[in-house]
């Protein structure tokens, strides 16, 4: 596989991040382990988490995930070889918020779970309208300079509130985002595009969209008349009712067959060819799983690919 290494900051990066939420969801530990194997095997060393995966699930309470992300460094001795992502905010069954406090507490127990001292990149998973910009910054640059975060980036998040950090955190000299995790896929444009990608591509943020395949949809594996046991069925059978996603079906078999290759790797190479974007974002129960997703890194697509592909999510 190519060096396709992206920068994030003072970060280097592989341009698939493997996603953690489904670890102590759809794969248990050993599964768990296999996949971040074969991912690191392959030349991944991206992987994202939050502390509330995965607190949906029945019987958990969350940080599962973190737990065993711990574990396999632990095991494997490999933790300053992995770029780690985690996030705080979130929360169940209510929001722990971006208070000073609620940040400070979130890294620790983040910190404990991941059996290490620091966050490679470190996510504010929702914004907090209800806590000043100036409370939240400050409170991530002490994370920064005392060495438990390296860098700091936004998960859903305006484009106003976005662009009021950024320039606080220029203003005042202090540790400044340098990424943004936005929902973005070919069948959901419109959270992206627009006023917050602008305000990405002014201030040079590493873009790492989430939802890369639309809840499994774009894998192409959802077709009508076609049953699929899965716990994420429900959302990604919903784009099959709609022309959009008829229409980004047909093109995706249209560029898959030209490459020989699955739906899901031109879903994430189309993604890779976007302005701002660094890297993707995609998850994996199975071993089996992942050879589609690790193609992508690979897969350069045509102009006219590319053209084709938007204009049938349009």
């Amino acid at each position: 596989m190519a060096d396709n290494t992206q920068k994030i900051g003072d970060l280097s990066v592989f341009p698939l991040s493997l996603g953690g939420n489904v670890f102590g969801w759809t794969a248990n530990e050993a599964e768990s382990f296999r996949v971040l194997d074969a991912y690191v095997a392959a030349g991944g060393n991206f992987i994202d988490t939050a502390d509330v995966y995965s607190a949906w699930v029945p019987g958990n309470e969350g940080g599962e995930s973190e737990t065993i992300l711990g574990n396999w460094f632990a095991s494997r001795g490999n933790r300053s070889d992995i770029v780690l992502a985690t996030k705080v905010g979130a929360g169940s069954p209510e929001p722990r918020g971006l208070t000073s406090s609620a940040i400070k507490s979130g890294v620790e127990e983040s910190l404990q779970r991941l059996r290490t001292d620091y966050i490679d990149l470190y996510y504010t998973h929702y914004d907090d309208p209800s806590v000043p910009v100036e409370e939240i910054i400050t409170t991530l640059d002490e994370l920064v300079r005392e060495g438990k975060v390296r860098e700091i980036a936004a998960s859903n998040i305006g484009a106003d509130r976005l662009e009021a950090q950024l320039t606080f955190s220029t203003r005042e000299n202090l540790a400044r985002y340098v990424a943004l995790q936005p929902h973005y896929n070919l069948v959901s444009r419109d959270t992206f595009e627009g006023e917050l990608s602008e305000v990405a591509a002014r201030h040079d943020l590493a873009t790492i969209p989430y939802y890369s395949l639309a809840s499994g949809f774009l894998t192409g594996k959802y077709r009508p008349g076609t049953a699929v046991d899965s716990p994420r069925s429900t959302g990604a059978a919903k784009y099959l009712e709609t022309e959009r996603g008829q229409k980004v079906l047909a093109a995706l078999d249209d560029v898959a067959a030209n490459h020989r290759t699955e739906p899901a790797t031109v879903a994430l190479a189309w993604l890779l060819a976007q302005p701002t974007v660094a890297a993707t974002l995609a998850s994996a129960s199975s071993v089996d799983q992942l050879p589609a997703l690790l193609a992508s890194v690979d897969l350069k697509l045509t102009q006219p690919e590319l053209d084709l592909l938007t204009s049938a999510s349009d």
